[in-house]
């Protein structure tokens, strides 16, 4: 293991040192630091031992601040590893267990308790604010406090988290693949499955095909829709869609995007639409590529303004646009369902990675800005062997 133990003499308390990318300022880079205090335990933790984790836009929207919590802080929110202690009130884990992490949400709650965590009352507050439930540090170093995200920090060797932030996994399966389950992948396919719910025979157009866009093009598929439409501007990802099961694939670099979905489907539109990209541009050709009584679903978080004659549209046409956070999943229900759908082979979200050193975290980061990897993913633990 990397992390260590080490005694405070000034308190008698034992203390665990992990190593942590810490982003220290405003646009800073990640640094690999190794003096990263771990909080205690509490009674509801996991302490769980990091193989890999998956980078995230959300990841780079903070720490260049576009949304911001504060710094230094450690970032990461698509763990994967495995549990090296519980605390006392654990009641669905043990030692051993292998776990994929996602967001927390508080249980207790009104939309907690009607099954919809995504829309916990307590979200930001539990994801979003830099510190435990409890208004804790997660994190220390050199006595000062070090910001979470989503109460699990998964750039890191060692991390704890409540039991309502991790999902069981079968321990056959490369742990290595799995953890960008627990947000791009459940994101992207739970918009499809929890929200819009398409019909079998029905249509799709997902715009913007990375790991959020191929989850709902995938989902799509699955759900039985007869058109599977991916949107998007870069060749190679088009032709991964492709593979992925798309239909139809359109590159809106060379093609007016609208036309184009028009007239695959007999001058209609999609019954479905699905936006990953948060430009004004692409979010107003997805409605515009409805048929009446359509729905499109907005994923990416966005300070963009859409037309006000689009927003007329929605009326004369019957379409309609909704927000979804996190897939409206459930992450202990839904991250299952997703790796059922991969060992059937109709959910090959593993053909989206590509492994990077945890010390290139900054390379693997720039190349998922650029585009150039979909899905970049950490090993945070090198000497991890699928299986064991």
């Amino acid at each position: 293991m990397i992390a260590h133990l080490l005694t405070n003499k000034n308190i008698g308390d034992v203390i665990m040192r992990i190593k942590a990318a810490v982003v220290n300022k405003k646009g800073g880079d990640f640094e690999i630091k190794d003096d990263v205090e771990l909080a205690d335990m509490q009674a509801d933790d996991l302490q769980v031992h990091m193989v890999a984790t998956g980078i995230c836009h959300s990841d780079e929207a903070l720490r260049k601040g576009t949304a911001e919590i504060g710094y230094p802080i450690v970032l990461g929110h698509e763990g994967s590893g495995i549990v090296e202690k519980v605390g006392p009130e654990v009641k669905n884990f043990k030692p051993g267990d292998h776990v994929v992490m996602s967001f927390y949400g508080c249980g207790n709650c009104i939309n907690c308790l009607k099954g919809i965590p995504t829309q916990c009352l307590n979200y930001a507050a539990n994801n979003l604010s830099g510190v435990r439930p409890d208004g804790s540090a997660h994190f220390t170093e050199n006595g000062h406090d070090v910001a979470d995200m989503f109460d699990q920090s998964s750039f890191t060797t060692t991390t704890v988290v409540r039991e309502r932030n991790a999902v069981k996994v079968p321990k056959d399966l490369d742990l290595r693949e799995l953890g960008p389950l627990g947000c791009g992948y459940v994101t992207g396919s739970g918009t499809v499955f929890n929200t819009l719910k398409p019909e079998p025979g029905s249509t799709i157009a997902v715009f913007g095909t990375g790991a959020v866009g191929l989850a709902a093009m995938m989902a799509g598929r699955i759900s039985g829709c007869t058109r599977v439409i991916a949107v998007d501007i870069v060749p190679s990802r088009l032709k991964l869609a492709k593979e992925l099961g798309a239909t139809d694939t359109i590159n809106s670099k060379d093609q007016d995007a609208v036309k184009a979905i028009q007239d695959l489907t007999d001058g209609h539109g999609v019954d479905y639409a699905v936006d990953t990209t948060g430009v004004k541009k692409v979010m107003e050709d997805s409605i515009q590529a409805l048929a009446q009584g359509g729905t499109t679903a907005t994923i990416a978080v966005t300070d963009q303004h859409i037309d006000l004659d689009t927003w007329n549209d929605l009326c004369t046409s019957d379409r309609k646009v909704v927000g979804v956070n996190m897939g409206d999943s459930i992450p202990q229900v839904d991250v299952p369902r997703l790796i059922r759908f991969y060992q059937l082979g109709m959910f090959d979200f593993d053909k989206t990675e590509k492994f990077y050193k945890f010390e290139d975290i900054n390379q693997a980061n720039a190349d998922s800005v650029s585009g150039k990897t979909i899905k970049p993913v950490l090993i945070i633990d090198p000497d991890y062997k699928p299986g064991n």
